[in-house]
C-alpha cells in the first residue's frame, strides 16, 4: 500500500516537474511532423526492433522472475502474457500520443542533441526532453499527448489486467515507471549510436 500511494503522489507532482523545467533551444532546421511521420513513429516505437527485441523482453523477463503479477506464474507461459500485456499497454499509450498531439502539434519523435553538445549538456538534454516536446514551430512546450498518454493506458488498461494489479495505485506505479521508461528511451536514442560507432570500428575507420 505504501508504494501504490507513493505512485498516486510521484504522479501529481509530475506537472508541476513539466512546468519547472526550462525550455530547450528550438530544435535546428525543424520540419513539422505529418499524418504519415505520426503513423511511422506509432509504428516503429510499438512494434520496432527495439520495443520487441529489447524492451519487450527485458520487461516480460523482470517480471517473470519476480513473478509479478502472480498469477502468470514464473514459466514462459507467464513470460508471453506479461510481454503481451505490455505491448498493449504501449500500443494504446502510443496511438494516443501521436493522436492527441496531432491535434496541437506535438511531436512525439526525439531529436539527438549528439556531438552539438558535451555528454553532461546531452544527459541533461536526455532529462529534459522526456517532459517536453517540439510543437509545430519547433520550440519545446510540456509533452502533453505523451503523458495523457502515459497516464491514460495505465489507467485504462486497468480494465483487462489481472486483480492483483488493477487498482488505482497500481495504475499510478506503472505511470512513473513509464516516465523512467521514457528516460531510458531517449538515453538510448541519444547514446546508442556512438556507443555503435566505437564498438563497430567506424570511429576509427574515420580518422584513418
Amino acid at each position: 500500500m505504501h508504494f501504490r500511494n507513493s505512485g498516486f503522489l510521484a504522479l501529481l507532482l509530475w506537472p508541476s516537474l513539466l512546468l519547472a523545467q526550462p525550455l530547450l533551444a528550438p530544435v535546428p532546421s525543424y520540419q513539422p511532423i505529418d499524418g504519415a511521420g505520426r503513423l511511422k513513429w506509432f509504428t516503429v516505437a510499438t512494434v520496432g526492433p527495439t520495443s520487441l527485441l529489447l524492451s519487450g523482453p527485458i520487461s516480460a523477463g523482470w517480471g517473470t522472475a519476480f513473478n509479478s503479477p502472480p498469477e502468470y506464474g514464473p514459466s514462459w507461459s507467464g513470460f508471453g502474457k506479461r510481454y503481451g500485456m505490455r505491448l498493449t499497454g504501449v500500443s494504446t499509450g502510443n496511438a494516443m500520443n501521436a493522436g492527441l498531439g496531432a491535434i496541437w502539434g506535438e511531436d512525439p519523435r526525439y531529436f539527438r542533441l549528439g556531438q552539438r553538445g558535451t555528454f553532461g549538456t546531452r544527459v541533461k538534454y536526455v532529462i529534459k526532453s522526456s517532459f517536453y516536446a517540439p510543437y509545430r514551430d519547433g520550440t519545446w512546450h510540456p509533452a502533453y499527448a505523451r503523458m495523457i498518454g502515459n497516464v491514460g493506458n495505465n489507467f485504462l488498461s486497468n480494465a483487462w489486467r489481472v486483480p492483483s494489479e488493477n487498482s488505482a495505485g497500481d495504475a499510478a506505479l506503472r505511470s512513473v515507471s513509464g516516465v523512467g521508461a521514457q528516460l531510458a528511451a531517449n538515453a538510448f536514442s541519444e547514446f546508442w549510436p556512438d556507443v555503435w560507432r566505437k564498438i563497430s570500428g567506424k570511429d576509427k575507420k574515420k580518422k584513418d
